[in-house]
């Protein structure tokens, strides 16, 4: 099979230099907040243009230590996005929150704005927008909105790290390092993706990294001494060694994903089924995923004769949130006709740094065969 992405190839262009890394560590025996976790973490900020970044576990503890430490109360409501990976929303429930999740853009897939302001209410605290497969949400007016209602906002950037929001005056931020905090993961298969689990936490705000730092170090403001309730989530230094390798290559791999993407793009136009995902004018688009919408019915179809053709493919992601066992208590009632279609229509082909022009040519053929295009 065609791989959705190519680990395997991208970590042998790197391995000589991922062997150093890691060998540095082990051999200093730094397995734990090691030097190479402190110089990623610095590097990371630098890149991002951001005060702190704090390594750890995975990218649902950096949600789950960001929401504990914004202090809300059991009962507290958060917005979020009904069309996003279920960890958004699973940390928000674990704490005693209300998720409160509304419907997306069909073009850009990402939250909707007029449906974030319309869900406000006097319990609402945060809004948690998701720059999803790798574009930002519309983080000026969620901004605007948030602080004209006092809301915090808690940017989901796990799958766009690297990504681009580019202001009406031209000025260009990182995505993750507008809202209040922002996470991201480094699972194997992200952007820039460690050798196992790992995430991190950034914000401009020294006091909200303070506590964050606590609370991933069991509540810790130094050995011994608890002063609130916390828990255990690191970024292994042998992890953060691979990272702060591939952080040096992190835009070559956004620009490699773009020019795949922009060849599907131009290809796929030629199937009237298929939809392309809208990238909005204030944002890049590092292409975590290549998502398109097929709006013939044909979906599953489709799916199973790539699968046939030896084509990898994803659906990202196949019910609503509000549908799903664990949320229902959630839901309101109310059908969110964005989410619903995107369920029905999104499939994701393979894309990565190191797929080749030949490649690329058989999944298309392979596609518009299906199409009789």
């Amino acid at each position: 099979m065609i791989p959705m992405v190519d680990l395997k190839s991208l970590n042998a262009r790197l391995k000589p230099a991922i062997d150093d890394a890691m060998h540095t560590v082990i051999s200093e025996a730094s397995f734990i907040k090691g030097p190479s976790l402190r110089e990623f973490e610095e590097n990371l900020a630098s890149y991002l243009n951001v005060k702190h970044v704090i390594g750890v576990a995975n990218g649902t503890d950096a949600l789950q230590i960001a929401m504990m430490a914004l202090g809300l109360k059991i009962g507290d409501e958060v917005i979020v996005p009904s069309f996003t990976y279920v960890a958004t929303a699973e940390v928000i429930g674990l704490l005693g929150l209300t998720p409160v999740m509304v419907d997306v853009d069909i073009n850009t897939y990402n939250i909707d704005v007029k449906q974030v302001q319309a869900a406000i209410t006097s319990n609402t605290k945060a809004i948690v927008p998701v720059h999803l497969y790798g574009q930002s949400a519309p983080m000026l007016e969620i901004m605007e909105l948030a602080k004209k209602n006092n809301l915090f906002v808690v940017e989901d950037n796990a799958q766009a790290i690297g990504g681009d929001y580019t202001y009406i005056d031209g000025e260009q931020v990182k995505t993750g390092t507008i809202g209040d905090i922002g996470c991201t993961s480094f699972f194997p298969s992200k952007n820039l993706g460690c050798f196992g689990d790992g995430g991190a936490i950034f914000t401009n705000n020294d006091d909200l990294a303070q506590k964050i730092r606590m609370i991933a170090n069991h509540g810790q403001p130094k050995k011994y001494v608890h002063t609130i309730l916390g828990v255990n989530s690191r970024l292994d230094t042998l992890q953060a060694a691979v990272l702060n390798v591939k952080l040096k290559h992190l835009d070559d791999f956004a620009e490699r994903r773009q020019a795949v993407a922009h060849r599907y793009n131009v290809e796929l136009d030629e199937v009237d089924e298929i939809v392309c995902q809208k990238v909005a004018n204030y944002s890049s688009h590092v292409y975590h995923q290549y998502t398109v919408r097929i709006t013939n019915g044909k979906r599953d179809d489709l799916q199973a004769y790539l699968k046939a053709q030896g084509v990898s493919s994803k659906i990202y992601y196949p019910t609503p949130l509000y549908k799903q066992e664990a949320f229902k208590s959630y839901h309101d009632g109310r059908t969110h006709k964005g989410t619903e279609q995107l369920c029905k229509e999104v499939i994701s082909f393979p894309i990565h740094t190191e797929m080749t022009a030949e490649v690329q040519s058989y999944i298309i053929k392979s596609i518009k065969t299906f199409f009789r295009v």
